[in-house]
């Protein structure tokens, strides 16, 4: 292999649609970058989460912040990683996916570290902890960069599988979180050097800065790694002004709002889960089982990138519409009659129909994009279709993550339970008819 692919190089010839140049070059470098990309990418998620398990201990650990107050904490992230994702999304073409990944990751220090001091004091302002909990959100944010650098490495055959590897096993870090966060707050992991614990009022010891602090070791070896092992591809620059022309692209916005229903529901429901159990099933401890729904979720995003790359993308993410929509009816039933086993599996029916249609969406949207530049005969077509996917990827990776906002507010509001399910499926009902018309019936504008 050429020193030009190599780890820690910028690659000026990359040629992935080429056979010959794939078995040769791309598959081994491309793996590479995928297999640094995906720990990146969860340690990001496990960051942009962490306050859904923090905000329920903090009370017992003497903070004396109200309901109002740790439901803030508990949103915030969600909002500044929608937003930042949005910028996020565009950073590749500009800076290259091996630098951008490096700062991304090494970014998560801040909030990590920071919360690991702030939290060992019980008299710590609000502010500081809203402030911490923003930050949050460059884990959030690192998805649509990381998604849109992956989306560059892979020809269009196999981006689905790529992506929905990246993206799915990212996604392990939400699952990731909810295990290791309530194993590591529970004893001194780190000795005198962690700081000391704070007792509650139960008696028990609370060592809640090791939620900021286990993180730092992972963090500090992918940025290296990252560094050191991947690549810049110059095939992938652009501007913010040649990225820019996705604002003009209808199916930009139809594949966001599709977008918007699978990975949108996956990162909502994972955020308000507990919260709902609790309120639905007071006498069950949320927390032994709500990993197991982002587990699940996330596991079964690969399978929609490679069932999609198998049969097609909108046949896969029609009927997963029509799975989620069934699904939510009968948690509303299991929820009426009161049966916790039922209501958990439906609701596991939903969790991994979210993740198969986070596969199966990406995998349309290269495809739809390599279609609308060979009708119209753009010039170097390949690397056009190429940035504008990877663009829509990363925007629509943003639009999708205020999920994570709205829909625990939704529960939290005056709609209740089953007005924000019964409102759930009213928005699926939509995407399925989006669906069917753009992409799956015979004679769809764009068939994928």
């Amino acid at each position: 292999m050429s020193n030009e692919y190599k780890g820690g190089r910028k690659i000026t010839d990359w040629r992935p649609e080429d056979p010959v140049f794939w078995e040769q070059h791309g598959k081994q470098v491309a793996k590479r970058n995928l297999w640094i990309s995906i720990p990146a990418l969860l340690l990001a998620f496990g960051v942009w989460v962490i306050w859904s398990v923090i905000v329920v201990r903090m009370p017992e650990a003497g903070f004396k912040f109200d309901k109002g107050q740790l439901s803030t904490l508990l949103a915030l992230p969600a909002l500044s990683g929608a937003t930042m994702r949005i910028f996020y999304s565009f950073m590749v073409p500009i800076f290259g996916g091996r630098r951008w990944t490096t700062i991304s990751t090494a970014s998560l220090l801040i909030p990590t570290v920071w919360l690991g001091f702030a939290i060992q004091d019980v008299n710590t302002p609000f502010w500081v902890f809203a402030t911490i909990s923003l930050l949050c959100g460059f884990g959030g944010a690192n998805f649509s960069s990381s998604m849109s650098n992956i989306s560059f490495f892979y020809p269009k055959s196999q981006q689905g599988m790529a992506l929905g590897l990246n993206a799915g096993l990212g996604n392990l870090g939400v699952s990731v979180m909810q295990f290791v966060i309530p194993w590591s707050i529970s004893f001194s992991l780190f000795g005198a050097l962690g700081g000391d614990g704070q007792v509650t009022t139960k008696g028990t010891t609370l060592y809640l800065q090791n939620a900021g602090f286990v993180w730092i070791g992972s963090v500090v070896i992918i940025t290296v790694l990252a560094w050191f092992m991947m690549n810049d591809l110059t095939s992938a620059n652009a501007s913010f002004k040649d990225q820019a022309v996705i604002f003009k692209r209808q199916h930009n916005w139809i594949m966001c709002i599709l977008y918007l229903a699978t990975f949108g529901s996956f990162i909502g429901f994972s955020a308000a889960f507990p919260m709902v159990i609790k309120q639905s099933f007071p006498d069950i401890d949320p927390l032994k089982v709500a990993f197991l729904g982002t587990l699940v979720g996330a596991l079964f995003r690969p399978v929609g990138g490679w069932i999609a790359d198998k049969i097609g993308g909108a046949k896969v993410t029609l009927w997963n519409y029509i799975v989620m929509a069934l699904a939510v009816f009968a948690v509303m039933y299991f929820l009426k009659v009161g049966s916790f086993v039922g209501y958990f599996a439906c609701f596991m029916v939903l969790f991994i129909t979210t993740g198969i249609g986070n596969g199966s969406t990406f995998r349309m949207i290269p495809v739809i994009f390599r279609t609308m530049h060979e009708r119209l005969n753009s010039p170097d077509l390949v690397n056009q279709a190429r940035k504008e996917s990877a663009a829509v990827v990363g925007f629509a990776g943003g639009f999708a993550a205020y999920g994570g906002f709205f829909i625990p507010k939704m529960f939290g509001s005056g709609l209740g339970v089953n007005g924000t399910f019964i409102a759930l499926v009213v928005f699926y009902v939509i995407c399925i008819a989006l669906t069917w018309f753009y992409y799956s019936r015979k004679g769809a504008e764009y068939p994928c």
